[in-house]
């Protein structure tokens, strides 16, 4: 089968260069939604823990509870919940929704400082603070979210601006203990000086560096792929490979075949255009459950770093990452 191995020194090489930027690790809280973008959530929270993080944010109610003993603190982003958690936090994306929370639910209302996707605009805050507290929820924070953090455009210094308002206005109408966090990983390491409550890292975390504001900073990638040879053959000349015969070999070859495919999150738009940090060669089309690569090995490391094969795949490091089945096991290494 396929099988993820899991860098922890490189994890923890990522982790000391968010430290590095927010001067303290209770500052950082790492984001472990959908599956730690795919490298397995329990695997992720554990090294987290050992490290000394205390913080994680997650997408629901479900992942926080696999998670909750490992921190002391949980946002969930899209969830609301039946009943109160002291652990738990929930998110405000909606003025609309607030009378849906459980009375003493700790929440953090989100605002809409220039992405204009979830959180209630700067206008609703004096509205929504008013609704928060006529249905006798825990207000803890109010936070944000940059659409181009990871863009060298003015975008960045345009939301921190809103937020900053919004900030104000919370501040001015009484709340003196209120929470303030809007940098994600791109911007985290693009100030010079983190001064707000918290930063919320992901793809950082997992050394993923797409973007021009995370490349050169020493991030280091976690996850590898792996894949297991199921069959070889000798390939003759102008024999073809696969479903539809796309590729033809123009001499003969051993090709083999590995337990890795398009169902398991191999992108199949890669077929025929992809060639492993070792050198394979992918060739013919991905199937379902299989791949075939111009290799003799019984081992064959797919990638490791998902930034590269996402070029191949057309895509971004993010997807590449959570199209990874959660099925796959994992080794931390």
């Amino acid at each position: 089968m396929a099988y993820i191995t899991l860098n922890k020194n490189h994890f923890f090489n990522n982790l000391d260069i968010i430290a590095n930027k927010t001067k303290t690790k209770d500052k950082i809280a790492v984001v472990l939604k959908d599956n730690a973008y795919g490298h397995g959530i329990l695997e992720i929270a554990s090294m987290a823990k050992e490290y000394g993080i205390t913080k994680a944010v997650v997408r629901c109610i479900p992942e926080a509870k696999m998670i909750e003993e490992y921190f002391e603190y949980i946002l969930v982003l899209a969830d609301i919940p039946q009943e109160a958690s002291q652990k738990v936090r929930y998110t405000i994306n909606d003025i609309n929704d607030i009378k849906k929370f459980p009375k003493n639910t700790k929440v953090e209302l989100k605002v809409d400082s220039g992405m204009h996707r979830n959180g209630v605009s700067i206008e609703q805050l004096p509205q929504a603070l008013e609704s928060i507290k006529k249905n006798e929820l825990i207000l803890e924070a109010l936070f944000t979210h940059h659409r181009s953090a990871d863009e060298l455009t003015s975008e960045w210094f345009w939301q921190n601006e809103n937020f900053q308002k919004a900030k104000d206005i919370v501040k001015n109408l009484g709340y003196e203990n209120i929470r303030f966090h809007s940098a994600n990983s791109a911007s985290t390491l693009r100030h010079s000086k983190i001064d707000e409550d918290m930063v919320r890292v992901g793809v950082a975390i997992y050394g993923c560096a797409d973007s021009d504001i995370l490349s050169g900073l020493g991030l280091k990638p976690v996850l590898s792929l792996w894949a297991e040879r199921n069959s070889k053959r000798e390939l003759k000349q102008e024999q073809r490979v696969g479903y539809g015969g796309i590729f033809e070999s123009k001499e003969d070859v051993i090709v083999s075949n590995y337990d890795f495919g398009y169902a398991d999150g191999f992108h199949r738009i890669c077929s025929n255009n992809y060639t492993t940090p070792e050198g394979e060669r992918l060739v013919g089309r991905i199937s379902m459950d299989n791949s075939s690569f111009l290799s003799d090995k019984e081992k064959l490391l797919v990638f490791d770093d998902a930034a590269i094969i996402a070029k191949s795949a057309k895509t971004i490091s993010y997807e590449v990452l959570t199209s990874l089945k959660s099925y796959i096991k994992k080794e931390i290494i």
